[in-house]
């Protein structure tokens, strides 16, 4: 099954069989951003890039036609948890993404208790922002810190000062959000272990209940990527960046902040939070089904995964003609989706269900556990501190 953009694209019948019985979300990509970061690689435009092609008003009319043709594909089932991510949702302003919302509500609804994030740059925020945002529905809030130091922010091409995210974070927390992420990325060129230091104090000053962290990842055609080739910066260090995991670690879970995914720490459940976990994001490593709509983005329901052409201009003219944006799809195969179902799992707390592995790969998971990267627990495999470290290596032994 290959769609194109001279073909209609069709789910098969099977694919949508089990819709609603497994876990159903909405990822929205707005592809939207004030300037371009050097390190990112992600699917975003500038203004000055999109020139009259393209605009907020453009993309949002042909996300609503979107959103209308994808219910009626799927059967409208109620959404579970709804992402919007960029690119810079909060360039839309409070007004804007209130009106993101009511189109996903407008097309599907949402289930009683649904969790609801949206993405935010702390410079395009404020109070005002965050009442509106709590006042259509938004229950949770993922803000873009990356670094408490002012050089480390430099070298990413960030455009926030230092303190802002973590008053953002506070802001959105006196709005009435439970539930607010903070973003960090580590290993930066330049970055010292007190630079470290200094962002995880100011994260714990937020009194946030969910973290992300995330090693520097130098991607191919970035403008990142060509300061390493020129030697004008150096290339993240593998060593480097495992000490900064440990690190990190150590002071979150110190803080109560426990791992549940090998990049990500929340706070305990309680009667009063609910889960403090993003429960989008488990959604994808559970094996869940998610619409991705919007420029460039990817969706998956019943073991069949497509992605939408990637520029906005192109995006809202195929959907002016009242067809679906995709730019390409994929029919997994049983060897595809065991694959990946080990991938995402492994990196679990919960860990790996022993049950599902062959007998070769239960072997390896043995060897796995012999060299201390992993436990058993509960028929489960699940890493260890040190497997935490090198789960990429764990995951490709247990494949192997």
């Amino acid at each position: 099954m290959n769609a194109t953009a001279t073909t209609p694209f069709v789910l098969p019948a099977a694919s949508i069989e089990g819709v609603g019985t497994r876990p159903f979300g909405i990822y929205v990509h707005v592809p939207f951003c004030a300037t371009r970061c050097g390190y990112c690689d992600f699917n975003t435009y500038t203004a000055g890039e999109l020139g009259t092609s393209a605009s907020p008003q453009s993309w949002l009319e042909g996300l609503k036609r979107e959103l209308d043709l994808a219910a009626a594909m799927t059967g409208a089932p109620a959404v579970e948890t709804v992402f919007v991510g960029g690119g810079t949702p909060s360039l839309l302003g409070g007004d804007g993404l209130s009106e993101v919302l009511g189109a996903v509500r407008s097309s599907f609804g949402l289930a009683a208790g649904a969790e609801v994030t949206t993405e935010s740059n702390p410079e395009s925020t404020s109070p005002e922002f965050f009442d509106a945002l709590r006042s259509a529905g938004f229950t949770r809030i993922s803000l873009g810190m990356q670094s408490a130091a002012q050089h480390v922010l430099k070298i990413l091409d960030r455009t926030h000062t230092p303190g802002r995210a973590v008053a953002a974070a506070k802001e959105a927390r006196a709005a009435g959000f439970a539930h607010v992420n903070l973003d960090l990325i580590y290993g930066t060129p330049g970055e010292r272990d007190e630079d470290l230091d200094a962002s995880l104090d100011a994260v714990l000053s937020a009194g946030v209940d969910h973290v992300s962290a995330y090693a520097l990842i130098v991607e191919d055609g970035t403008a990142m990527a060509r300061k390493v080739r020129r030697g004008e910066l150096p290339a993240p260090d593998d060593d480097v960046l495992a000490s900064r995991y440990e690190r990190i670690d150590a002071r979150l879970s110190a803080a109560g902040l426990n791992w549940y995914e090998v990049s990500n720490w929340a706070k305990a459940e309680t009667v009063e939070s609910g889960d403090t976990r993003c429960r989008h994001n488990l959604g994808y490593w559970d094996g869940g089904d998610w619409w991705g709509a919007g420029p460039g983005a990817h969706s998956h329901i019943g073991g069949v995964r497509w992605w939408n052409v990637k520029h906005p201009a192109r995006y809202a003219e195929q959907l002016a003609q009242g067809e679906l944006p995709v730019g390409g799809s994929e029919e997994l195969s049983a060897d595809d989706i065991h694959m990946e179902r080990v991938m995402l799992t492994a990196r679990l707390r919960t860990g790996l269900p022993l049950s599902e592995l062959t007998v070769s790969e239960r072997n390896s998971a043995d060897q796995v556990v012999a060299d201390g990267l992993a436990i058993v627990d509960d028929d489960h495999l699940i890493l260890t501190d040190r497997g935490r470290l090198l789960a990429d290596a764990v995951i490709r032994t247990v494949l192997t």
